[in-house]
């Protein structure tokens, strides 16, 4: 269950998009925000629901998924410390796209439509920042639905790898995920079941591309990841 927590500008000091923001501008922002303390596996906002407030994140995780009338989820991606959601439902007035979930113990800060419309309004170079995320996210979701459209299994679960790899970063063509991505939540993110992200991670491990290090999974050859999803993908590999 959610718990009220203090308003803090230093604590929205981690959310990027604020990082130029004048102090006195910011607490302004802090004091407008609803902040709450979420526990670990809350729904935070759920699909079709009218309430545009957008998100920021102070600490923990969240997931951004959908269910479909048979059950299956589907994830769009997951958002960490310093990233905001929501601000789609803010700025057109519709309804949620997607559901919302807690994957470890949040602190967020959440600010009413109106509020966040007019400090875009207010401060220009914010409003780009918004704009230059917003046309990123369509870039990325355009190449999902290019993949799940062309790509086999295989390919597609090798393109999730070298996402979230160049998201960990990579060093001497090696990335470390930690905690390990879980095989249901790989599936949910290609649209496939778990034995089969499974079966694909064992043979990708076999081969000397994954390695498996307690509770986190090394990509131990980033490059071959990168020229498998580029010769799929009919791209020039590159890093």
């Amino acid at each position: 269950m959610p718990h009220t927590t203090v308003r803090s500008s230093l604590a929205l000091r981690r959310v990027a998009l604020f990082d130029a923001l004048p102090d006195d501008r910011l607490d302004r922002v802090a004091q407008a925000c609803r902040w709450q303390s979420v526990e670990a596996g809350q729904p935070l906002v759920l699909r079709a629901q009218d309430e545009g407030d957008v998100y920021f994140i102070v600490s923990g995780r969240v997931r951004i998924t959908t269910y479909a009338a048979s059950g299956r989820q589907v994830t769009f991606r997951d958002c960490g410390e310093g990233e905001l959601f929501g601000e789609l439902a803010a700025i057109d007035g519709g309804p949620r796209s997607a559901d919302v979930l807690t994957l470890q113990p949040s602190v967020l800060a959440s600010l009413p439509p109106a509020d966040f419309r007019a400090l875009l309004r207010e401060e220009p170079p914010l409003a780009e920042r918004v704009m230059l995320r917003l046309a990123s996210l369509v870039r990325q979701l355009s190449e999902r639905i290019v993949d799940l459209s062309t790509l086999e299994v295989p390919q597609r679960l090798q393109a999730e790898l070298l996402r979230l790899a160049q998201a960990a970063g990579v060093a001497d063509n090696r990335a470390r995920l930690e905690p390990s991505p879980k095989h249901a939540a790989l599936a949910s993110q290609i649209s496939t079941n778990r034995e089969q992200v499974t079966r694909e991670l064992n043979a990708l491990v076999r081969q000397g591309v994954l390695q498996k290090d307690g509770k986190a999974l090394v990509v131990a050859d980033v490059q071959h990841l990168a020229r498998a999803v580029a010769n799929a993908r009919g791209d020039a590999a590159t890093l």
